[in-house]
């Protein structure tokens, strides 16, 4: 192709030449022109003689009067070749460019987690690892670095509730503490800008007693409005941790939630680490939200080329995630179009569970509708004829406006008779003494799954939460090759399925027309 390349350049130089020189078409054009002639085209036969000097002997070369019509058949093949040329070197920029496969060790090993309020009742068996235990394992496994990314932290043992159950959020906070203190564990915070409602006094008390480096993100800074609502762990960027639940005692003993681990897992840790760092640049003082960004932020593992994380029989595809649009790098798939996607590749089911559901934003002063969900929700169980059901949270801080978005999805069923579309709400019970604990006893999930998928966030499904609001997903893809999958990835995607079939079947999911 280089070699192309440089004849055709010595053409068009050649052509410059004769053009100014007014010898096209004459006559009497030297043999010194075609000399210059033979030597951008190489003519030369397999004995590597100079057709030239056929010519010169035999007389059978074209004479200079030939010259115009050679430059007519010149002009004809630069027509044809160079736009070929350009598709080839776009060609070979686009492989250049295009992910390669990317392989997963095989020893990455994820699991569900799970808050399980207190007093809330499940059957033997049913639950997952508890998330106390879980971020006790990772901090620790942690050999050099834990990087945490945290809407608020409350996790310190509180005396203000009759009800004390804070004493497994101190434990995580002790041992944070210890792990940066006295391990010397570097411990990287990225948290949302506190407020006095949400004061974040522990991470206040890490950095005075120089247990960690905190960084907060102020959003109305960098977006208008919006906040940084995600949660996630990264150990040594080897293991990681991303789920619904926050760093707030609650989380551990009052607020069901969900979430994953994953232990050796470097090459998706990795990757998370990239949108960490995100966030570690956007805390710094006076940050702005660059037109590009670094290109080492770049990723290359996404809903089109997902992480392939595979043993010698079966294989699965994985990816990260990331919100809002402008803090995603080249190569991040935005969150709110992996739902969609993975709402319209759903072959028979479409499970969902999210404490907030509203097709519109609910935190800007105007009120936008914002139908992107909704409207792949609709499209499944019409077009598609998915089975689509959603459980959706029930407690004291829900909008009254969601119950009737809620019901304009459930009325396509009664349109349409053999469309498959129901929706529950969760309640949480709770005692008069748990009562008085203020934004607990709700079932805080945010995942979905389906016969092909398994989703599990840190965003409510409302507009706001997609447009300027940080967020994080772990999208885990079972293996369509033998129908089987990676027997871990199958195990994600049926433990998830699990946890919703019994979720929905509990005593704790209400039909919409008893509220």
């Amino acid at each position: 192709m280089d070699n192309l390349t440089h004849i055709m350049k010595g053409c068009m130089r050649y052509l410059k030449t004769v053009l100014e020189s007014g010898s096209v078409g004459n006559a009497s054009s030297s043999d010194e022109e075609l000399e210059q002639w033979e030597q951008i085209f190489m003519m030369r036969d397999e004995n590597g003689n100079s057709y030239n000097d056929k010519r010169r002997k035999r007389s059978i070369w074209c004479r200079p009067s030939c010259i115009p019509v050679s430059i007519v058949i010149i002009l004809i093949v630069l027509v044809v070749l160079v736009p070929l040329l350009d598709q080839q070197n776009a060609m070979h920029l686009n492989t250049a460019n295009a992910p390669v496969s990317l392989h997963c060790s095989d020893e990455c090993r994820l699991s569900l987690v799970e808050s399980i309020p207190e007093g809330h009742m499940y059957p033997p068996n049913s639950t997952h690892l508890p998330t106390k235990n879980v971020w006790l394992d990772l901090i620790d496994e942690a050999q050099s670095k834990i990087e945490i990314a945290s809407f608020y932290w409350t996790l310190r043992f509180n005396e203000e509730y009759p009800y004390n159950s804070s004493i497994e959020g101190e434990q995580v906070f002790q041992a944070l503490y210890a792990a940066g203190a006295k391990r010397n564990i570097k411990l990287k915070i990225a948290q949302n800008w506190p407020t006095k409602s949400m004061p974040n006094i522990d991470t206040e008390y890490l950095v005075k007693k120089k247990a960690a480096q905190v960084r907060s993100l102020n959003f109305s800074k960098l977006l208008g409005s919006g906040v940084l609502h995600t949660k996630f762990w990264i150990v040594d960027r080897t293991h990681f941790y991303i789920g619904s639940a926050n760093m707030d005692w609650r989380s551990l003993t009052q607020v069901k939630e969900l979430g994953v681990v994953a232990f050796n897992c470097s090459c998706l840790a990795t990757d998370l680490g990239k949108i960490f760092d995100v966030y570690w640049m956007l805390g710094e003082p006076n940050a702005v939200i660059p037109d590009t960004w670094p290109s080492e932020l770049n990723t290359d593992i996404n809903m089109k080329y997902p992480i392939n994380i595979s043993d010698s029989v079966h294989n699965y595809g994985a990816y990260i995630t990331s919100s809002p649009p402008p803090f995603s790098p080249l190569g991040r798939t935005d969150d709110s179009d992996a739902i969609v996607s993975i709402i319209q590749t759903a072959e028979q089911f479409v499970y969902i569970s999210v404490m907030d559901y509203i097709p519109a934003t609910i935190y800007t002063p105007k009120l936008l509708f914002w139908p992107k969900i909704d409207d792949a929700i609709r499209r499944a169980a019409l077009e598609n004829r998915v089975k689509v059901r959603m459980l959706i949270s029930w407690w004291k801080h829900s909008s009254p406006a969601e119950d009737h978005f809620l019901r304009s999805l459930t009325a396509l069923s009664q349109a349409y008779p053999r469309l498959n579309l129901q929706i529950k709400r969760f309640v949480v019970p709770s005692t008069p003494d748990q009562d008085k604990i203020p934004y607990a006893r709700v079932n805080h999930n945010k995942y979905m799954v389906t016969d092909t998928s398994a989703y599990i966030g840190t965003s409510n499904w409302a507009g706001d939460y997609f447009t300027n609001t940080a967020g994080v997903a772990l999208v885990v893809t079972a293996d369509r090759g033998d129908g089987v999958g990676n027997r871990t990835a199958q195990d994600v995607r049926k433990d998830l399925q699990g946890v919703f079939e019994r979720d929905w079947n509990s005593p704790y999911a209400v039909p919409l027309r008893r509220l």
